[in-house]
């Protein structure tokens, strides 16, 4: 190796050290490094370099990467010299031999950004090769070059000028028609293996996975429509067909947790495709709207087939039966006249004919009773965590699990099939109705189930349901039960008020139901409705230690504040001792502050004049949120803006620390 390779090799090797001491000058060299010419040509050198320990290798593949984002294109300050590019795009696509499948990603990601600038005005040769080596009759190459592919396929598909499309519909010309035979040809040899319990059937997985991939995008992305290629017609009538296959090998080799998790990302991948096509091509999938819907029904509203389901295979069988459902180019034009186009006809038919009453209860019915339910798990959460349970339903996590695509499942049938499903609905209410034994912990959650069905569809149950008859007569009461199962029942009955409540109930009726919430929060019930509840959530404000928690319980005071109005004075004095407090403890977390800012907002406009009682608090609150020099200030400047404007509208005389503040206007202007 040359000088400057071995400098950066010990480097490199430094800064894979755990000593902090030889850590941090190894980064702070090769971060100076970045901008001299050669370095990523020494950076290749040493990642090809297979003698190399696996670590040092692993980094330099990542400063390469990290290098090309900055300095590859060409306006780019210190961008790389043209004959380093070279260099390096020769060097990367040299050999597909790489024994670390750590690095083997990482150079597949490498490839791929490049090939989204480069590609293929300024590196030609980057496809025929990638084609070649797929075609390789050496496992471990073919592999590399499909890893490869996938990543280059995955990073055209994305770019959408006229031009690029162009050249992914090109790409996809050629090598479509081996992909798929590929493909197919190692989902068969997974399955000859598998019968003889094979270790060499997770090698055909690996391939058949990248492969599917590769498929995936292309179908996507490669075709102005791909119903007219003969190719794809294939692949999407054989997806039906592998279902079958990949659940059954699932089912079958319980026990291999490798091969089971590969078979379920095939499964997933199947499904992915179907999704695609149904948002992207809708016309090409009209063709397989029934045999989607089937295997959705059989899969998911079946006992039989029970036994084979996972929970990313559900969700996205319920995402596709809903995309169908809600799919414009599926639903009749509403001027019947112009319903003329065949393929619009069609896929009404095909709905209509598979969507009969019988049909449609049965999955309504199995939705709410199956699926709404809760589960010992969100149960167990309940008992030990109550916040992080109140959180899951509100985080990301949530959005992509099970119960919302259940949900939003459930929403677009009703929606569609209103007439249909309102008496199914209304029945299940009757049902439940009947049943009240707090013991029988099931009927309990069946019960919490309709209710939740009940409000999710209250717009379309409006004519359907007298909510003020029910209030009275069963929900009430409901609020009332202090069983400990009923707590489930509780929750429910307020959050179906919530939903109902802007809806279709009496303003009447909402003095009974003030009095209903107070001993949910409270633990006496015999205060004061406005002094019980403003001093509860204040209690709940302290009790609460997750971020998000308090936020949700200061707008709830907020709005009671907003609504009081002045009214709210007698009440506020702990809330205003307890918000420095709060205000301190909340240094590393913005939102929570905008939260203590609007609250603040709001007391400062019910106090009036008599706001001046919290300036030993309020005015340098004001100073550091509206403090253009803060680090926080980007988040806080808004809602401090608003409140200097609030506390200067309700102040009767100025003070030295008040007219302090206009220091802050300068930065602000």
């Amino acid at each position: 190796m040359t000088n400057p390779s071995i400098a950066v090799l010990e480097a490199l090797h430094n800064a894979c050290s755990q000593n902090a001491d030889i850590l941090k000058p190894a980064e702070k060299q090769l971060q100076d490094w970045e901008i001299h010419p050669g370095f990523y040509s020494v950076l290749s050198e040493i990642f090809s370099n297979h003698s190399i320990d696996v670590n040092v290798r692993w980094l330099a593949v990542l400063y390469c990467k990290n290098g090309v984002e900055k300095y590859w294109r060409k306006t780019a300050p210190n961008a790389m010299k043209e004959e380093e590019k070279e260099l390096l795009k020769e060097r990367l696509i040299s050999n597909f031999n790489e024994p670390v499948h750590q690095i083997s990603l990482q150079l597949a990601v490498l490839i791929a950004k490049i090939a989204r600038v480069d590609c293929p005005r300024n590196w030609s040769r980057l496809l025929p090769v990638l084609f070649e080596a797929v075609r390789c009759h050496d496992e471990h190459t073919q592999e590399q070059a499909l890893l490869v592919l996938h990543h280059v396929t995955k990073t055209l598909a994305s770019k959408r000028l006229p031009g690029d499309r162009k050249l992914f519909e090109e790409l996809t010309n050629d090598v479509f028609s081996f992909i798929l035979g590929l493909w197919t040809t190692t989902l068969d040899q997974f399955g000859q293996l598998a019968l003889k319990q094979s270790d060499n059937s997770n090698n055909s997985l690996d391939k058949s996975i990248l492969a599917l991939r590769i498929l995936r995008k292309q179908t996507a992305f490669g075709f102005k429509e791909p119903g007219e290629n003969a190719d794809v017609n294939i692949f999407l009538k054989q997806i039906f067909t592998r279902f079958k296959q990949m659940l059954d090998c699932r089912q079958s080799m319980w026990g291999n947790h490798q091969v089971i998790e590969k078979c379920e990302k095939i499964i997933i991948l199947m499904t992915k495709v179907l999704l695609d096509l149904v948002d992207m091509h809708p016309v090409t999938f009209i063709p397989l709207i029934r045999p989607s819907l089937e295997l959705t029904v059989a899969y998911n509203f079946s006992e039989s087939e029970k036994g084979l389901l996972f929970e990313k295979f559900t969700v996205n069988c319920f995402n596709l039966m809903k995309s169908i459902v809600l799919c414009d180019m599926y639903k009749p034009l509403r001027n019947s006249s112009e319903l003329t186009e065949p393929m619009r006809q069609e896929s009404c038919k095909i709905k209509t004919e598979f969507f009969t009453f019988a049909t449609l209860s049965e999955i309504c019915r199995r939705l709410v009773s199956q699926y709404f339910l809760l589960s010992s798990e969100d149960l167990n959460t309940w008992d030990t965590d109550p916040e992080e349970f109140c959180q899951e339903e509100i985080g990301d996590s949530y959005r992509y699990s099970i119960k919302p695509c259940t949900e939003a499942l459930f929403l677009a049938l009703f929606k569609e099939n209103r007439m249909s499903l309102s008496p199914v609905l209304i029945e299940m209410v009757h049902q439940i109705q009947l049943t009240s034994d707090p013991n029988d912990i099931m009927a309990v959650l069946r019960k919490d189930a309709v209710y939740n069905a009940v409000g999710l569809s209250a717009f379309d149950l409006f004519d359907d349901i007298n909510f003020d008859e029910w209030f009275t007569s069963h929900l009430l009461s409901e609020l009332t039960n202090r069983h400990v199962n009923y707590r489930i029942i509780r929750r429910r009955v307020i959050w179906l008020i919530g939903q109902w409540v802007g809806v279709k109930m009496s303003q009447s009726l909402r003095p009974n139901l003030y009095q209903a919430l107070i001993p949910l929060l409270a633990k006496e019930e015999d205060l004061v409705f406005l002094e019980t509840l403003f001093s509860l959530l204040f209690q709940l404000l302290q009790e609460v230690r997750e971020c998000d928690t308090k936020m949700q319980v200061l707008h709830v005071i907020s709005f009671v504040i907003e609504r009081v109005g002045p009214k709210i004075q007698q009440y506020a004095t702990a809330l205003i001792h307890y918000l420095p407090a709060l205000w301190q403890e909340s240094a590393e977390h913005n939102m929570l502050r905008c939260a203590i800012l609007t609250t603040l907002i709001h007391l400062v406009q019910g106090f009036g004049t008599s706001c001046s009682c919290m300036f030993n608090f309020l005015l340098p609150v004001i100073q550091m949120s509206t403090d253009v020099t803060q680090d926080q200030y980007i988040y806080l400047v808004e809602d401090g803006v608003e409140l200097w404007h609030v506390t200067l509208q309700n102040t009767s005389a100025s003070t030295d620390h008040m007219l302090q503040l206009f220091s802050n206007m300068t930065g602000l202007l």
